[in-house]
């Protein structure tokens, strides 16, 4: 897996040209483009950030796009293509020509977790790259954090389809990366982000109502959810994850305190996940499942 290239060295520089969120509370998470104007941090508040370049468009040429990169590979001897997520475009799979050279521009550019300006030209799904250029403004991912970094990349490539824009899901994936970067507790992020991931693309079914009913959801009630229908009472023979209707009501305020909350909202996303996955295996979660039995 490829690592964030970032040292100690680099922070303060990525800090003062900040034009993405350096702290989890500044980031939007309703699709609109964020409006900063002071935050207390404490002894020292973070400066008001600079607004983010508009992207552009001229017939099939796309420039000052913000992005991440999700997965690159090789391509030809000396070229990548790359994966990014981009906040009007979507998920879209670019030929980095000639990236692999030891002196290319780009070799050190298209890193994971490092917010990028992407500008890119071409018809066809798989684009040409012009260009990359960091803009900092996150602080780096390490050990666990990293790895949940990797989960989410992974669940993005795997469930988003191409070319398809999701404003408000890259949003929640820059908030999502700062929580994660801020030592926040990584069960209770990643809950979040699954379930804006399904909400997002349209494929989540509203936890807060019965499916056969349509009546809401009651807390004392034990319910599995059919992945399309939503949440029903369970019966005896489910073999679907068992969760109280507390449990559901919670996830939808994003309220993770209870530990019997985190445990139940955890077996449910993997359940829904795996379903909308076909049952394709995530590689990221066997290695974080096989850490936690360390």
């Amino acid at each position: 897996m490829d690592e964030p290239m970032d040292t100690s060295s680099t922070l303060a520089a990525r800090e003062e040209r900040a034009p993405y969120l350096v702290t989890p509370e500044l980031v939007s998470t309703s699709g609109s483009d964020p409006r900063v104007e002071k935050v207390d941090t404490g002894p020292a508040a973070v400066p008001p950030l600079r607004k983010r370049a508009q992207p552009r468009t001229v017939g099939t040429r796309v420039t000052a796009q913000p992005a991440f990169v999700l997965h690159s590979y090789p391509y030809k001897e000396t070229s990548l293509i790359v994966e990014l997520l981009t906040r009007d475009f979507g998920r879209v799979a670019l030929i980095a020509k000639g990236a692999k050279r030891p002196h290319s521009q780009l070799r050190g550019v298209l890193q994971t977790f490092q917010p990028l300006s992407a500008g890119w030209s071409g018809k066809n799904e798989l684009r040409t790259l012009t260009d990359a250029d960091w803009v900092g403004g996150l602080l780096p991912l390490e050990k666990t954090a990293l790895l949940c970094g990797f989960y989410l990349n992974e669940l993005l490539v795997k469930l988003l389809a191409r070319d398809d824009a999701h404003p408000a899901l890259f949003d929640h994936y820059v908030a999502t990366l700062n929580q994660l970067a801020h030592q926040e507790p990584p069960p209770i992020v990643l809950r979040k982000f699954e379930t804006a991931l399904l909400k997002e693309t349209g494929v989540a079914a509203d936890l807060t109502r019965c499916a056969d009913t349509r009546t809401k959801v009651r807390a004392d009630v034990q319910y599995v959810v059919d992945p399309e229908r939503g949440p029903r009472p369970a019966r005896q023979d489910d073999m679907a994850p068992r969760v109280a209707g507390k449990t559901l009501l919670d996830m939808e305020r994003e309220d993770y305190q209870d530990p019997a909350t985190q445990a139940q909202s955890k077996q449910l996303m993997r359940h829904l996940l795996a379903w909308h996955l076909n049952g394709a295996p995530l590689n990221t979660r066997q290695i974080l499942i096989d850490l936690m039995q360390l």
